[in-house]
């Protein structure tokens, strides 16, 4: 059992029986009042995010998630496929709202960790960094800072990218998939 101030990101908890991931927490006291914290949780079967509330006195159940490597295959309508990792016959399917945030950065052939919960995989963990090559990037017009410095570019995936103007079609770039943002460019 969790209390209310050890729920951080990145744990997993269960909440009227269901699993839910921690995406953000705010511990803090109004006033006179005993501490709370608020937190922002992601269910990991349909996706939803919610806030919720935890007082002092809550105590919170650990979700028993462990992981299992899996391989992406393709997305086809509302489903994932995947197949386990050394056993490519064992396929099954993630609904694509669980995991919508992900699949931008899905490539096919890549080895991702699933999230099990009660012997099903009900999410997936993506590494924080992956590199993927630039399919689309607008030329560079010389004098064109005023925005920032930046441009939009198209990844190989489908996924649209900030990234500073000299980063050109064909180019292999560094992005973090946490965040989406550019982290550097691969030689």
């Amino acid at each position: 059992m969790l209390n209310y101030n050890e729920l951080k990101p990145r744990k997993y908890i269960v909440l009227d029986g269901a699993p839910y991931e921690v995406l953000s927490s705010h511990v803090f006291r109004k006033q006179q009042r005993k501490p709370v914290n608020q937190t922002k949780l992601k269910h990991l079967i349909t996706g939803k995010v919610t806030e919720q509330s935890f007082h002092q006195s809550d105590k919170i159940e650990e979700a028993d998630v462990t992981t299992q490597k899996i391989i992406y295959i393709y997305t086809n309508k509302d489903e994932v496929w995947f197949h386990e990792a050394g056993n490519p016959g064992n396929r099954f399917t993630i609904s694509l709202e669980t995991i919508e945030e992900q699949v931008k950065f899905l490539k096919e052939k890549t080895e991702v960790e699933g999230l099990v919960f009660d012997e099903t995989i009900v999410g997936i963990t993506l590494p924080i960094k992956m590199t993927f090559e630039v399919t689309e990037a607008p030329p560079n017009v010389k004098g064109n800072t005023s925005g920032g410095g930046d441009k939009k570019v198209t990844i190989e995936t489908g996924a649209t990218i900030t990234t500073p103007l000299f980063i050109e079609t064909g180019d292999t770039i560094e992005v973090n998939t946490e965040t989406g943002e550019y982290v550097q460019r691969v030689s």
